[in-house]
């Protein structure tokens, strides 16, 4: 069968595409590798999507989303896409063995956090251990938590959970932040925000959940304990986008490079959500790209 569209990636801003391109009478495949929902479906509780004032658990949004998608026509098949060839009138993907055909492309596989790579990290995740301060950050409020990462996100995060939690402590390997200036000056003038210089995390110490982290110092190779609920790490995430090299513009970090109505540099193909270049990755802007994916997919089949 040859679909109107084929989205790669299950998460919210595949099924917002679905959604939106199914609505338009448009035949959709979405093509997603574990379950519904990406990341967001790995989160216990999230608090910042609109229409939820006691808060989601994401795995039932998730499936929320893929039920309202498949109202109007779209189908889900649970498969990892292995080959995608993007150029031409007709992409065709391949993904669980069988290969399919569309008229469209959504690239909406995400991103994936950079992780320390500790043993007991991932473990420790929904458990002391996050990566993302304004998914978890409420959940440590009034207590005191650490910072991993010395740029602008890990800047970022310092200074949202400064406003939530008792103390916060910023973990960095060298002597200064590569965070932009214009963090510098709020950072410093923040009282519970600290910093531990030329420092990195070597060991997690937990029993249920988090307790501290084992720090190493660089420069003199002391090793100290930093006591902590919470350890934020902001080291930098990976986009999912190695099948596409090669075949569409991405960045000098692996992201697609698409403007805000989410067209790429191939006719066609279309990317949304994290593994978009875009300056905010949560739910509801991983929604709004869909809802633009969609829109332009079906200006392009239009003409």
């Amino acid at each position: 069968m040859l679909y109107d569209m084929i989205v790669i990636g299950g998460g919210p801003a595949g099924y917002t595409a679905a959604l939106y391109a199914g609505r338009a009478n448009l035949s959709v495949l979405v093509l997603e590798k574990l379950a519904p929902g990406g990341q967001m479906g790995t989160t216990d509780q999230i608090d910042n999507y609109p229409g939820f004032p006691e808060g989601i658990n994401g795995f039932q949004l998730a499936m929320e989303m893929k039920k309202g998608a498949e109202r109007f026509g779209a189908e889900t098949k649970l498969a990892a896409v292995t080959a995608a060839r993007l150029a031409g009138d007709i992409k065709e993907v391949e993904a669980g063995g069988e290969r399919f055909q569309g008229k469209t492309v959504v690239l909406a596989c995400g991103a994936h956090p950079r992780e320390l790579g500790l043993p007991g990290e991932k473990e420790l995740r929904g458990r002391g251990v996050s990566y993302c301060a304004t998914c978890d950050g409420m959940f440590f409020r009034g207590k005191t938590v650490a910072v991993a990462g010395g740029g602008n996100t890990a800047a970022a995060d310092a200074l949202y959970l400064s406003r939530i939690c008792e103390k916060v402590v910023m973990i960095h390997r060298r002597d200064k932040l590569r965070a932009s200036a214009a963090y510098l000056k709020p950072l410093l003038e923040t009282g519970n925000v600290e910093f531990c210089w030329d420092s990195q995390v070597v060991s997690l110490s937990h029993e249920a959940a988090l307790t501290g982290v084992e720090l190493l110092h660089k420069k003199t190779g002391e090793k100290s304990f930093l006591p902590c609920s919470g350890l934020f790490v902001a080291i930098g995430q990976v986009p999912d986008t190695g099948l596409f090299a090669g075949q569409i513009d991405l960045d000098s970090a692996g992201y697609v490079q698409a403007d805000e109505s989410t067209r790429t540099s191939l006719p066609g193909v279309f990317a949304a959500g994290d593994l978009r270049a875009k300056p905010l990755r949560q739910v509801v802007t991983a929604c709004a790209d869909g809802a633009c994916a969609a829109q332009a997919a079906e200006e392009y089949l239009s003409i």
